[in-house]
């Protein structure tokens, strides 16, 4: 619309779960992986909601800077809405799981059965437009990212915030 607006050429890029190194790991409400991190770390297990069996679109933030290239100088990008993300499914729980074998915590994710307000059940996303407009095409495979990530979070510390994140999120009644 600020494109229409200003008669200027704008994309918008929709961003899906987007995860690697570098990330934030203190904030609760950053992406998922982090604060599965960010538990790992602190020797905490992954506090996953509803039943783990939603699913999510997990995209490598190298894959995110490659689609803000190509939107940047594809000629037909303007005036598009467009998916970036991996273009596939995986179960919460699956990933909480990986990433937990793959830093050697081996600490289980725990399923806490709580809804939160607003969540969607699954969530993942159709990247054909993406791939017909910017010629975007995914290139790191979900077990790569996490083999990156681990081996950059042994050298970081996070402040596991979670806790305090899941209280503020039931005081006000949005978790159930």
């Amino acid at each position: 619309m600020i494109g229409q607006a200003y008669g200027i050429e704008a994309v918008a890029l929709r961003f899906f779960n987007t995860y690697g190194t570098r990330q934030t790991l203190s904030n609760p409400y950053t992406g998922v992986l982090a604060i599965f991190a960010s538990r790992l770390l602190n020797n905490n297990p992954p506090l996953i909601y509803e039943d783990g069996n939603q699913l999510r679109d997990f995209v490598n933030i190298r894959d995110v800077a490659e689609a803000c290239a190509l939107a940047m100088e594809a000629p037909g990008a303007a005036g598009n809405v467009l998916n970036i993300a991996s273009g596939r499914q995986h179960r919460v729980c699956s990933v909480a799981s990986m990433l937990g074998a793959i830093t050697g915590a081996n600490i289980e994710p725990s399923i806490t059965g709580k809804y939160r307000a607003g969540d969607v059940r699954h969530c993942f996303a159709d990247i054909s437009q993406a791939r017909q407009v910017l010629g975007y095409q995914p290139k790191v495979a979900l077990e790569q990212g996490l083999a990156e990530l681990a081996e950059w979070l042994h050298r970081q510390i996070a402040d596991d915030k979670a806790a305090a994140a899941n209280e503020e999120l039931a005081k006000r009644g949005l978790a159930i």
